[in-house]
Order: structure tokens, then C-alpha cells, then sequence
């Protein structure tokens, strides 16, 4: 990752313009070309350094639901376990946990009744008991960081 590329990142989580051509107009804001920041952006993808690149949602304020949730995944299974929960697309992120509870995973659902028949169904495919734990309140957190 250069210079170039640590501009590009750092300037993309203030926000990305809407516009008819919103890649060029970031572009023109970094000195570069559109084509050259959309050849970049692809590159970051490709090679791990960023994941994902897109909008986020609300999915409560249009119908859905939100929610974390854990299992307690044998070691000896926890590959295997993995593997069948980020099959679901309701899955928008999965993280290792240093707990009894060791795998935190949050579910994504186009209306809150598939909260529940999702977490039904990742108990069916696993044999593990899911921890829903829905948020009580919401905070919002700017978190930025530096590339």
C-alpha cells in the first residue's frame, strides 16, 4: 500500500459523494484520474487490504432487523462451524472471541421475524445453541482510522 492508496482510504470513510459521477469527482479531489482510483480501489480489493467497499444501510429504518449473536463453537469444530454460519447471507460479520463464548456474529435480516428463523436454522446446521443479544439502545461511533 503507497501513499496514494492511504489518501484514497482515509479520504472514502468521510463519506462517498452522490453525484453523476461520484468516482470522478473523489478522483479530482486526490489528484488522480477516475479510472486510476477505480483501478486502485479494484487492486485493495483484490489483494485483502480492504474487504468490502460499498454503502451501509440502516435496516431497521427500512424494515429489517439487526442483531448479535454467539455460539460457543468447539475448538475442534470451529473451522467447520464458521464455514456454515458466513454461508448464511444474513451474516454480515463474524469475529473469534478469546471467551467462553467464542464465536460473535452479527445477523442481518430484511424483516425481524428472520432474526428468528435464522438463528433457528444455524442451530439446526450446527447443533449449537445461538445467543441472541439484540441492542437495548443505539450509539452512534465515527470510527475512522488511519491508513
Amino acid at each position: 500500500m503507497d501513499e496514494i492508496d492511504k489518501q484514497i482510504i482515509n479520504a472514502l470513510q468521510d463519506g462517498f459523494p452522490i453525484c453523476d459521477a461520484p468516482y470522478r469527482q473523489v478522483a479530482s479531489h486526490l489528484g488522480l484520474t477516475e479510472q486510476n482510483l477505480i483501478i486502485r480501489l479494484k487492486a485493495l480489493l483484490d489483494n485483502g487490504t480492504l474487504t468490502r467497499f460499498g454503502p451501509l444501510y440502516n435496516a431497521e429504518q427500512m424494515g429489517g432487523a439487526l442483531t448479535l449473536a454467539a455460539v460457543k463453537a468447539p475448538i475442534e469444530r470451529f473451522d467447520e462451524i464458521t464455514e456454515i454460519i458466513n454461508s448464511f447471507p444474513e451474516v454480515a460479520h463474524n469475529y473469534a472471541r478469546n471467551h467462553e463464548l467464542n464465536m460473535w456474529f452479527v445477523l442481518a435480516t430484511q424483516t425481524p421475524e428472520q432474526i428468528q428463523q435464522t438463528i433457528n436454522e444455524i442451530e439446526q446446521q450446527t447443533g449449537l445453541t445461538v445467543y441472541n443479544m439484540p441492542k437495548n439502545k443505539e450509539y452512534f461511533v465515527s470510527l475512522k482510522l488511519e491508513a
